[in-house]
């Protein structure tokens, strides 16, 4: 498959009180980020080969009428139905296919230089499946955080949804290494870490739907 897994993020409540919950188990976190015209800003934890993100909506009138209105972050977070999860893929070092892996609009951020931006899932319509980003370049133009990273790496991602794949992304996405996508019932992510070696699971419901395994 031409992209990787680069990380995930979870839609929360504002300032992301629940990321507490990770410090708690001794977690560190990295530096903090703001997204102009998009409306959200963010609390991430990085580790050795990816991230996990806790997203939520700053400015709603910015997410609703920014560029990236059409990414739906205020109607996603008001709506208890809706997905709250996000996955990114980028492309591998030597894929030089010019083509998406799967279908989907040009999404260009305020915090990206032009032309380079976001190729969106075309299931970012339908609410209760969760957002798929694809980033076809290695150099977004801007300055990277090179930030203190947790020692453990992202095993496994595990993403449940009631939704039944509309649009066909998701069959597509699932295909990327460590990410499996099903339908359920209900909303869930599962984190792995390190295959489980310490034998320690945390599931951190109902202040949100993660579980997490390390």
């Amino acid at each position: 498959m031409k992209m990787t897994l680069d990380h995930v993020f979870i839609l929360v409540e504002p300032e992301a009180k629940v990321a507490d919950l990770l410090l708690e188990h001794g977690f560190r976190e990295g530096p903090r980020n703001t997204h102009p015209g998009q409306g959200t800003a963010n609390r991430r934890f990085y580790f050795t080969n990816g991230m996990l993100e806790f997203l939520w909506v700053q400015d709603a009138n910015e997410a609703r009428n920014g560029p990236g209105q059409s990414l739906h972050f205020s109607e996603r977070a008001e709506d208890p139905a809706a997905s709250p999860f996000g996955i990114i893929f980028v492309s591998r070092q030597d894929n030089a296919n010019p083509e998406m892996p799967f279908p989907g609009w040009h999404y260009q951020p305020d915090y990206f230089p032009p032309p380079k931006g976001f190729h969106v899932g075309a299931n970012s319509e339908n609410l209760l499946e969760p957002l798929c980003f694809y980033v076809p370049f290695q150099d977004p133009g801007v300055p990277r955080p090179q930030p203190e990273r947790n020692s453990q790496r992202i095993t496994e991602v595990a993403i449940s949804t009631p939704s039944t794949d509309t649009h066909g992304t998701l069959a597509l996405a699932s295909g990327c290494d460590r990410l499996s996508i099903q339908s359920a019932s209900e909303h869930r992510m599962e984190i792995m870490l390190d295959h489980r070696a310490l034998g320690h699971t945390q599931d951190f419901r109902p202040a949100m739907p993660l579980i997490l395994h390390w």
